[in-house]
């Protein structure tokens, strides 16, 4: 196992170079760079051009230069355009900028974000504390129903209980989180009926002054009505995952073989299904984890005015703030990729059967 875990920790740095390469690539080509950012927030104030470019008539002798590498940027200095394109250090060629971003990140040194004047690494732990509380407590929450109710399930196929289950199930299936999201909040924030949790923040206002206790049960009751709303897509698959993944086990022969011996059925179940049974519930834990921690919490997070990673990443994106865009790539990929190998060795821990390194050889 030590070998294997040694060559997939090798894997990531080759994974990781090629998953900038394409990212890096791709924005090259995307239009509406930061310059043409600056173009636009700058538009209109002719005075200001004229300013910058190097005041008074000089500046509008030039301003019928321009520079038609970047849109709107018709009519100002090229002097100006100079300045942007050195401030952003797109005066160097895209192979150096590369290489020079990737030395930084090797060192986890993420630079600053362009349009924020704070580090990428203070931005991220800024806005961490939500994702994670999205992310973790959703796929708490979905495993610890969704496993024993996946296993009641498989246990009484075909029942009046598995039916009206499944028909639960397939509606928190098919209701969008950010829907369901809306209908929690005019149920229980104040939208309609009843104002019980709160709509926007992890925390109250006065949370500094609280006790432990206090705080404690204060945080809960923030993040109950976001916790909820993200967990019912993942719920509804995950209970599925586990009712088919014991039924397709409860039907072996080695489960006839136990039953026959006389172990009774709570034995059998836990002691011998259950075990590989739960292997493929297991594989799916580090794409849930992922996309409720960095990709579904977006739509969450605007709902419930939240302010985490999924909004720093969109809004990063759309004002094509790089070092943010690229500096959380990094960091979620690599996230991604290490995630991946703790699922390998949780599926050693559920079946020492499996290993990994006979089937590498």
């Amino acid at each position: 196992m030590g070998a294997y875990i040694l060559r997939r920790l090798l894997l990531i740095i080759p994974t990781l170079i090629g998953i900038m390469v394409i990212n890096f690539t791709l924005t090259q080509f995307v239009p509406g760079g930061p310059i043409e950012q600056i173009i636009a927030q700058m538009e209109g104030q002719g005075d200001v051009f004229q300013n910058i470019a190097g005041g008074g008539d000089a500046g509008a002798q030039q301003a019928g230069v321009g520079d038609e590498r970047y849109l709107g940027a018709r009519g100002l200095p090229p002097e100006f355009i100079a300045q942007l394109e050195k401030q952003f250090g797109f005066d160097k060629p895209p192979l150096e900028r590369f290489l020079s971003m990737m030395w930084g990140y090797l060192r986890f040194d993420f630079g600053e974000s362009w349009f924020r004047s704070i580090s990428v690494v203070d931005l991220v732990i800024e806005k961490m504390p939500v994702s994670i509380t999205l992310g973790l407590w959703s796929t708490l929450l979905a495993y610890l129903i969704s496993i024993p109710l996946g296993i009641r399930k498989a246990v009484r196929d075909g029942s009046r209980f598995d039916t009206w289950t499944s028909g639960a199930i397939i509606v928190g299936y098919a209701i969008p989180g950010f829907l369901f999201a809306v209908l929690l909040i005019v149920l229980f924030a104040g939208g309609s009926f009843w104002r019980i949790f709160p709509l926007r923040g992890l925390t109250s206002d006065d949370w500094d002054q609280m006790s432990l206790l206090g705080k404690v049960g204060d945080y809960f009751w923030h993040i109950t009505l976001p916790v909820v709303a993200s967990t019912i897509s993942s719920f509804a698959t995950l209970t599925l995952l586990t009712k088919n993944s014991f039924l397709d086990e409860i039907n072996k022969q080695y489960v006839l073989t136990a039953k026959a011996k006389g172990l009774t059925e709570g034995r059998v179940l836990y002691g011998h299904v259950f075990r590989n049974a739960m292997l493929i519930v297991i594989a799916g834990f580090p794409g849930l984890f992922l996309a409720v921690l960095f990709g579904g919490g977006l739509l969450i997070e605007t709902i419930f005015s939240l302010d985490g990673l999924g909004r720093l990443g969109y809004e990063a994106a759309v004002a094509r703030d790089y070092p943010v865009v690229f500096g959380t790539l990094y960091v979620f990929g690599l996230l991604g990729l290490l995630i991946g190998l703790l699922s390998d060795m949780m599926y050693v821990f559920t079946d020492p059967r499996i290993d990994f390194e006979k089937r590498a050889g």
